[in-house]
């Protein structure tokens, strides 16, 4: 795949806004690839288009594999494996919310729950801590069940949700 200058610029971007949501470089990068390719492509093709190690490429793609957003497919009559990336970006973004959802908050609010339990029979632990922690847990349960209730809606709503925006919370506000 021979890269464009407007499809440089978007994979190297996306590699960068990866390292700032804490995702490898490569990973983010490949992902990019695959999801502008339009094909099946191979860990082969994927190495030397962005000029990285092939042990990279196969660990990045067993990752991206591992959050369900790209997956193996082969071509009649290649024997090699092709991957390539989910092209719906709602599908996409509700895939990495989930997948961030199970690796970072349930285990906070498993930690915090534990946190809490230990210290409300804990003499040492400042009472205003506890209050503290105890306020966290209560933030973080509470964005964990919106966001459960949230991700039932259907699609269309949640873009209607969405593209209403502030006129939501001002609605909210005048309400209250």
């Amino acid at each position: 795949m021979i890269l464009t200058p407007p499809l440089e610029r978007y994979v190297l971007h996306w590699g960068e806004m990866g390292t700032r949501w804490g995702v490898n470089r490569s990973q983010a990068q490949i992902h990019a690839l695959l999801y502008l390719a339009g094909k099946p492509i191979t860990a082969e093709e994927i190495a030397e288009t962005l000029s990285i190690a092939r042990s990279n490429v196969s660990t990045s793609l067993k990752e991206l594999q591992g959050w369900g957003l790209i997956k193996l497919t082969h071509v009649l009559g290649d024997r090699r494996d092709h991957f390539e990336a989910l092209t719906d970006v709602w599908e996409m973004f509700l895939i990495i919310v989930e997948e961030r959802k199970k690796r970072e908050i349930d285990p906070t609010l498993t930690t915090l729950r534990q946190c809490v339990m230990e210290a409300s029979d804990d003499r040492q632990t400042p009472d205003e801590a506890k209050a503290r922690m105890a306020e966290m847990l209560k933030f973080m349960e509470s964005l964990s069940g919106w966001y459960g209730e949230v991700r039932k809606l259907p699609r269309g709503t949640l873009m209607g949700l969405m593209r209403l925006g502030g006129k939501i919370a001002r609605l909210v506000g005048k309400l209250r």
